[in-house]
């Protein structure tokens, strides 16, 4: 059994970027195997965003738990864009591992390699484990440590107050809702969101795209569809489309999609894991396919809602329907063409959210306590996915949501999401006080 241990007091917690077990010490062209004391489980954790945090958080009294992850803190990622408005907020969202780590091993650096037996990192460690966990996400650039991640969002903020023109790039959920942040809390400045595709929010449905959509206007936010930026070719404020249009802004902001975290596996002996957009195949129990003691877990995996991951193909569906439906003379989209273009656009791909990532975490957990403790296999808990939920904020007070059999706007899915962003429920899952 897990062994259940009261967190130190601040006087016993130990120093800041040490745990209360040895730390893993790097010694410079020292490649050895670092073994752990006693009789427990080695179980290595890389990366330490949604998924691996938890996951860590929860086994560091049941085995010999070591964090891997470039950085040395957490940062609640739902909570940055309002961070960008209100630096002060980071101050909550921005959490050093070590704060929620007591009884662990946190190496701050990145994973170069693994084998079957141990994880390589940049810095020289050679770390073994019995359980592997992988949950690098997408990849990412952010500062080191927590002092270097607040400054960061002071200077943001400051750029965002000094502009009269913003331009944000990209049309998903982080461009929907920092466009969001930036024009309630600041109505003045023109907000321009340029985005390739034919709508917002493509992950979700068109229905709650459209709302999103008309929400944006209504805040004189103007929004170009069908048009890319290169923003490496601005020059003094001046950024061209790809249809050759140009846009002045006084600063801009890159919101597109960001490369899946596992360019590093693709020479390791989970290489042929990986599917052609480098996302980890796993199975019901969220292990690695084929490999017993290696789990996946997060937005580096490949979990589907039962067909084909292909979204796009529910939006051609979708948009046929329609078209055959204007053809006819038929102005209003019928609710049911709406319900069937969100029901397949779940049967195709699970969303990336950060609720599923901690899903994913919660099973992953389960099935680690059940290995550690010598449980069957056949007793392993499974996966289970459901039809996608998304709520996206917009301001301090409103959002969009889609729900099963419900797509809506305004206060009340705000009520939900808006206000505090899930980050003092957030930080309770880690142990800490939801308000500090």
């Amino acid at each position: 059994m897990c062994l259940t241990k009261t967190p130190p007091s601040d006087t016993e917690r130990p120093l800041r970027g040490f745990s209360s077990i040895p730390q893993v010490q790097t010694h410079e062209g020292n490649l050895g195997m670092e073994e752990s004391g006693g009789n427990k489980k080695r179980v290595v954790i890389v990366g330490g965003g949604v998924a691996g945090a938890l996951v860590a958080r929860s086994l560091q009294f049941c085995a010999d738990v070591v964090l891997v992850d470039q950085k040395e803190y957490f940062e609640i990622p739902w909570g940055s864009l309002r961070a960008m408005v209100e630096p002060s907020f980071a101050e909550r969202t921005v959490i050093n591992h070590s704060d929620y780590l007591t009884n662990a091993r946190i190496v701050a650096s990145s994973a170069t390699d693994i084998t079957k037996s141990k994880v390589v990192t940049e810095d020289g460690h050679s770390l073994a484990y019995d359980y592997l966990v992988i949950a690098t996400g997408h990849m990412d650039t952010v500062p080191r440590t927590r002092a270097e991640r607040l400054s960061q969002y002071q200077a943001e903020s400051k750029k965002i107050k000094s502009a009269d023109t913003v331009l944000i790039v990209g049309g998903g959920p982080t461009g929907v809702e920092l466009a969001g942040e930036i024009i309630v809390d600041y109505p003045e400045k023109k907000v321009v969101l340029v985005h390739r595709g034919l709508r917002l929010l493509e992950f979700i449905g068109f229905k709650a795209s459209q709302k999103a959509l008309d929400w944006l206007t209504s805040k004189n936010v103007q929004v170009i569809f069908d048009r890319s930026i290169h923003l490496d070719k601005a020059s003094d404020g001046a950024i061209q489309t790809s249809a050759g249009e140009t846009i002045k802004a006084d600063c801009h902001f890159d919101c597109t999609g960001k490369q899946m975290g596992s360019s590093w596996l693709k020479e390791t002996f989970l290489k042929d894991s990986l599917d052609l957009r480098g996302r980890l195949m796993v199975d019901e129990n969220l292990r690695v396919r084929g490999h017993k003691n290696v789990f996946g877990i997060g937005d580096i995996t490949d979990i589907k809602n039962g067909g084909i991951c292909n979204a796009k193909k529910a939006d051609g569906i979708f948009h046929s329907k329609k078209l055959d439906l204007i053809g006819s003379g038929i102005t209003t989209i019928p609710l049911y063409y709406s319900l069937f273009h969100m029901i397949s656009l779940s049967m195709y791909q699970e969303i990336k959210q950060g609720y599923l990532a901690q899903k994913h975490a919660h099973v992953t957990v389960k099935n680690l306590k059940l290995l550690l403790t010598g449980g069957k296999e056949s007793d392993l808990f499974t996966y289970k996915t459901s039809i996608n939920v998304a709520i996206v904020s917009l301001g301090r007070k409103e959002a969009v949501a889609q729900f099963p059999f419900l797509t809506c706007i305004g206060r009340m899915p705000g009520l939900m999401k808006s206000g505090d962003l899930f980050v003092g429920k957030t930080r309770k899952q880690l142990g800490l006080k939801p308000d500090q």
